[in-house]
């Protein structure tokens, strides 16, 4: 972007009178936020205080891609997260994911707006280390503090009992796309009373899994995530892998458990332990 264009948005931005929520989030001194990835949405929309979110990013308002409920999401403006509609809010603080384009990273910079980043977070710790970042950069502690205690206590609600043996897993995706070690969903199935058998088959931490494997070496329970009905039947409607149900349990997972942390943890912990019942049934 040319120095001209960054100032003429500089100056844009400074005109700017009425956004979303400014008069609120004044009357407290907390900094004004655009948050520009779906993860992040709904870490802020948790942590932050009435007024301080100027717009989310545009993803959450997609029932595909949200982190959050849609009914929550819908209560902010969205954006598609370009340096021209979030200098247009005039935020004192962008909040984002670990992947940013280098030009709007050295936009903002230029134009003094300030970036915090959670990177992607690839176990619980990581995902605590992200909300106490992003809480700090709010000024809301004591909100990110309650929340890591609440995703604390529902994984430990999705904790097996007695130290029962782990259940042999795979999370299967369109494509038989596969997560292995080194990743969130792989901490929170062992975190669960889960074992990811990926290892098993030599895959890498994303890696693909064809059919003709899986069938040779079924695990006992096999999370399917695809997205919409059509990819559904695509991954499931062969019939090898229909007669497999008798040997392992397919059941749904949904994929927008996989990459998010924050309050998405609590979900995707229900729902494995939701899992984990069934099998034992």
């Amino acid at each position: 972007m040319r120095p001209l264009a960054l100032a003429a948005l500089a100056l844009l931005a400074a005109c700017q009178q009425g956004t979303a929520g400014e008069s609120e989030a004044s009357d407290t001194n907390l900094p004004r936020i655009v948050s520009i990835n779906p993860c992040t949405d709904a870490i802020v929309a948790e942590l932050a205080a009435p007024g301080q979110i100027l717009a989310i990013s545009h993803y959450s308002h997609d029932p595909e891609a949200t982190s959050m409920s849609l009914e929550e999401a819908r209560l902010y403006p969205a954006t598609d997260g370009t340096v021209e509609e979030i200098l247009a809010l005039n935020p004192d603080l962008v909040i984002a994911g670990g992947h940013v384009g280098p030009a709007t990273v050295a936009a903002l910079e230029q134009l003094g707006v300030a970036l915090v980043q959670m990177p992607v977070a690839m176990s619980v710790d990581d995902s605590h280390s992200g909300i106490r970042i992003i809480a700090a950069a709010l000024d809301r502690e004591p909100q990110g503090e309650a929340l890591v205690a609440r995703i604390d206590a529902a994984l430990s609600a999705a904790r097996p009992e007695n130290d029962a043996p782990p259940i042999a897993a795979l999370v299967w995706q369109g494509g038989g796309l596969v997560p292995g070690e080194n990743t969130l969903i792989d901490a929170l199935l062992a975190a669960t009373g889960f074992r990811n058998v990926s290892s098993d088959h030599g895959l890498a931490s994303w890696d693909i899994l064809p059919l003709e494997p899986l069938l040779a070496d079924p695990p006992e329970v096999l999370l399917t995530t695809a997205s919409d009905m059509v990819q559904q039947d695509r991954m499931l409607g062969h019939p090898a892998l229909q007669r497999m149900r008798g040997q392992m349990v397919i059941t749904d997972f949904d994929n927008r458990l996989l990459f998010c942390a924050g309050p998405t943890i609590e979900r995707a912990a229900k729902r494995l332990s939701e899992v984990r019942r069934e099998v034992l049934r």
